[in-house]
């Protein structure tokens, strides 16, 4: 009895595992042959059609957005006055970096190298502010790698995005999508210039949106992805599964330098306000009720965190001040919106038009006061 017994029991565990390895593979086999796979082979591999899990066709994705995307070279070429034995280690080890009496001007070519995408097939390129900044000469090579001396349109490094323009006619362009339909756990695919490999594409989610607090720029409101981003790809185009533009990969976080699994993208809503204002305006005309200093609420305010945010300054005579609102004021809704925290209503504020106004929500000595501000453009710095 008991070695039927113990027979019985490893044939069962045959058959587990059995059945274990064969849904594995199974698994593996359904994603690579799901259009030949008989609808009877297996309950789990009966997706129907209509239920958005069929894996989107990526290689049709890539050949529609990559004609789009440039590779931008940008050289800044300055002068400075340097010791002409800085570089050589002999002189340093006895003399410091600089060689004592001995300073010359010397000129100095700092590059930069990026990704640029094709909004407009008259040439225009939007791309990131820091792949461009500060440069004397910007070249712009095209998928099919013909070469073009790009202009400057404008820039805005508030947003890190700036735009480029080409003389070139009838090219490839990628179409504006809505960022704000942007959902966590969504296919998008990455296209840029990593380490100079020209049209490279990867393959991601989006792990989240809104994204703010990462200290990148002033005005952060990111599309988080966990498709490989790494030094090259600043300015390329991030794409949804139906091929449009929803966002331009900006920057990644990592402790070495290289790709660990988080890139950020400047949503395309924001991204394509931004290009039409530098393209008609040659600047970003940005509202402001002057506003200058806010903090999430305090743990002995009464309020949960995410309930709020207290207005600490405002501008004397500034629209905010004409109209009432005052420091202590906890404002718990813009327009009817909650206000969860400090990004949330940076962003609300950069993002008003000049000309609307703002129906502030705000808790006043323990009672809601109700607050019109109308917005006005803001005061440029400088």
């Amino acid at each position: 009895m008991r070695a039927r017994a113990l027979l019985l029991g490893v044939a069962a565990g045959a058959l587990v595992v059995g059945m274990v390895l064969g849904a594995r593979l199974s698994g593996r086999l359904d994603f690579a042959t799901r259009a030949a796979t008989p609808a009877t082979t297996s309950a789990a591999a009966q997706v129907p059609a209509s239920s958005g899990l069929a894996a989107p066709d990526f290689s049709a994705i890539a050949r529609r957005g990559t004609p789009a995307v440039v590779n931008i070279s940008a050289l800044q070429v300055y002068r400075a006055e340097r010791s002409p034995f800085g570089a050589d280690p002999f002189f340093r080890d006895f003399f410091g970096q600089d060689f004592p009496g001995l300073r010359l001007p010397l000129e100095e070519r700092k590059p930069s190298l990026g990704s640029g995408v094709l909004v407009g097939a008259d040439g225009l390129i939007v791309t990131n502010n820091h792949v461009i900044e500060h440069a004397n000469q910007i070249a712009i090579t095209t998928a099919d790698h013909k070469r073009y001396h790009g202009k400057l349109v404008g820039t805005d490094p508030v947003t890190d995005i700036a735009v480029v323009r080409i003389d070139a006619h009838n090219l490839a362009t990628l179409g504006w999508g809505d960022s704000a339909h942007a959902s966590v756990g969504e296919y998008v695919l990455a296209i840029g210039n990593p380490f100079q490999l020209n049209q490279t594409v990867t393959m991601g989610i989006i792990s989240a949106t809104g994204r703010s607090n990462v200290g990148i720029v002033d005005y952060e409101d990111f599309i988080q992805t966990d498709a490989a981003i790494n030094p090259g790809n600043s300015g390329g185009a991030l794409l949804n599964t139906r091929g449009e533009l929803i966002g331009i990969n900006t920057a990644i976080y990592s402790e070495t330098g290289g790709y660990q699994g988080i890139g950020f993208a400047v949503p395309a809503n924001l991204a394509r306000q931004v290009v039409d204002q530098l393209v008609s305006k040659g600047r970003v005309v940005r509202g402001s009720i002057g506003i200058t200093k806010i903090s999430d609420v305090a743990d002995d305010s009464g309020l949960e965190p995410g309930q709020g945010v207290v207005i600490v300054e405002l501008l004397r005579d500034s629209p905010a001040d004409r109209a009432g609102l005052q420091p202590g004021d906890v404002v718990v809704a813009v327009d009817g919106r909650p206000v969860q925290d400090a990004a949330q209503l940076r962003n609300e504020l950069a993002s008003a038009r000049v000309g609307a106004s703002l129906r502030f929500t705000v808790r006043r000595e323990g009672r809601r006061v109700q607050v019109e501000i109308p917005v006005e453009e803001a005061r440029r710095r400088g």
